[in-house]
């Protein structure tokens, strides 16, 4: 096997994928490398999302592509949804965090949550990329603790009056519909589905971050929003109806990651082959063979806790402290990957003409976002030994 086979598939785990999630894997990987990986640098660098993308992922069945063909999705297994994550990512977190966001929170909301009317109007516009949702669950208070939310849905005779600002939302300024999460009259949190055209409704754009530049990333404001009856999701009451979305998005960043943590050590794996310094190839050291083989180590455990984890999901048997450790280590390991990248490339680390500066500044956000390395700790502990130390 050459290098670039021996990188993406060490423990040959392909021996266990479906002939199915094969072909949706390397269809994503031929889209990334063509569309996606030679201009990412300069997108990342321009602070922008291709919004040219949009129709091309809907046409790959990229949006919803676990759910249900009636409503619009591919019906795929969730190991399938994994590989298209992790091919996705392999481009560009800020890719990732579009198709994430879109099947993962504001689909599977209206999936798991809302009626039948709001899945047919929504879920198959959502699914051919002709509506972009965003997930409205943060705010500039209430990060790790979501249970801290202000905003509020005061109840009216023919609906709700929804009133509050929400932080650090992917999609914000790409969306045509938000899913909001707000406590009613009673202190319960429920979900709403809140048009962007809504009056009292606006997106403002983040600009300033070092991070997750191809990501469009917003702050909503809510300021009296009307919306009617319909508007909220029936089946959601409770803390455990958008803890349930983030479960189904922190799933897809376990394998999306190690696409992230794949691109940097291909490309560095390739970089040492071919940079001579004091009269040899770096590939020919034993210190840069050591800090290759410690990213690959980091990669296979990455790639044995995603497949495992899918497996354990389509068995029906996935727990939600499962995917917490999982999106924990996974994440904090790409990063490590990433770290070790662009130091290995020296000086021309620190250039987007090579992805792991781009890489690991992203990671620096996967790392945070979707639950800390250390809120996923205690979820872990408190499954583990029954105390809450939270």
């Amino acid at each position: 096997m050459d290098t670039a086979s021996l990188i993406d598939d060490y423990f040959m785990l392909d021996m266990g994928l479906t002939p199915e999630e094969r072909a949706v894997r390397d269809t994503i990987r031929h889209f990334v490398e063509v569309e996606v990986r030679p201009n990412a640098g300069r997108w990342w660098l321009e602070g922008v999302f291709p919004t040219e993308l949009i129709p091309r992922l809907a046409d790959l069945g990229v949006f919803g592509a676990m759910l249900p063909e009636e409503y619009g999705g591919a019906g795929l297994s969730a190991v399938g949804y994994g590989l298209i994550m992790q091919e996705l990512e392999r481009g560009d977190s800020g890719l990732r965090s579009l198709a994430s966001v879109q099947s993962s929170l504001a689909m599977f909301a209206v999936y798991r949550f809302g009626s039948e009317s709001q899945k047919l109007h929504y879920l198959p516009a959502m699914a051919r990329g002709e509506m972009i949702g965003c997930f409205g669950l943060t705010e500039p208070d209430a990060g790790s603790d979501p249970g801290a939310m202000r905003t509020r849905a005061l109840k009216t005779e023919s609906g709700y009056v929804i009133s509050g600002a929400k932080r650090w939302i992917t999609n914000g300024n790409l969306a045509q519909m938000a899913v909001v999460w707000a406590k009613d009259d009673e202190g319960v949190i429920r979900g709403f589905i809140v048009p962007v055209e809504s009056p009292g409704f606006r997106a403002k754009k983040i600009e300033t971050k070092a991070s997750m530049r191809m990501s469009v990333t917003s702050e909503l404001y809510l300021d009296d929003v009307e919306v009617p009856q319909t508007a909220l999701l029936p089946a959601s009451r409770g803390l455990g109806s958008p803890l349930a979305c983030l479960t189904q998005a922190r799933y897809g960043i376990v394998w999306g990651v190690v696409g992230a943590a794949l691109d940097c050590l291909a490309e560095v794996a390739e970089y040492v082959k071919t940079r001579v310094a004091f009269g040899r190839p770096l590939a020919r050291t034993q210190l840069i063979q050591e800090r290759l083989v410690d990213m690959l180590s980091r990669i296979v455990a990455m790639q044995l806790r995603a497949f495992q984890l899918g497996r354990l999901y389509q068995a029906g048997t996935l727990r939600p402290p499962q995917v917490s450790l999982a999106k924990r280590d996974n994440a904090r390991a790409a990063l490590e990957v990433a770290r070790l990248a662009r130091e290995i490339l020296g000086g021309n680390g620190i250039s987007v003409d090579y992805g792991p500066i781009r890489h690991m500044l992203n990671l620096e956000t996967v790392d945070t976002y979707e639950g800390t390395y250390e809120v996923h700790t205690l979820a872990v502990g408190r499954d583990l030994l029954q105390e809450n130390a939270f």
